[in-house]
């Protein structure tokens, strides 16, 4: 199971479990975090989505200060890209499979300290998408 924070275009969010996502899919399944065994989860479809953050816990850090830098030791592989959200929200990473006519992509956060293990950004959510240093 993956752990994910489902965050919508109008601001929503849901948290939860998934264990079904595939980026090639239009719809996928989450468990609402603290819903009973045996419950039935809720169908989600992704074009209603800025993206999808698989996180290292549900709770997060509230006290992390977001940080959009690319540092030194960082070695990721994968083009570094800057994502801006249609609601003015910056997300820097390293993209792997971007490609601008795709549906979406994944990116590793440039900040390793980030609550976010890696997060699929719906394209059509961005209003800017660069990479940087090509």
């Amino acid at each position: 199971m993956n752990q994910i924070v489902a965050r919508y275009l109008d601001g929503r969010l849901l948290k939860g479990h998934t264990v079904d996502f595939l980026p090639t899919n239009d719809r996928f399944h989450l468990f609402p975090a603290g819903s009973y065994p045996g419950s039935r989860p809720l169908e989600i479809q992704v074009q209603e989505l800025k993206g999808v953050f698989f996180v290292k816990n549900l709770q997060g850090n509230p006290a992390h200060v977001k940080r959009n830098i690319f540092e030194p030791t960082n070695l990721t592989p994968g083009k570094k890209v800057r994502v801006v959200f249609k609601d003015g929200e910056v997300l820097m990473g390293h993209a792997q499979g971007y490609h601008p006519e795709r549906k979406g992509f994944f990116i590793l956060p440039a900040d390793q300290r980030s609550n976010n293990e890696r997060c699929y950004v719906v394209s059509s959510a961005a209003r800017e998408i660069s990479v940087i240093g090509a």
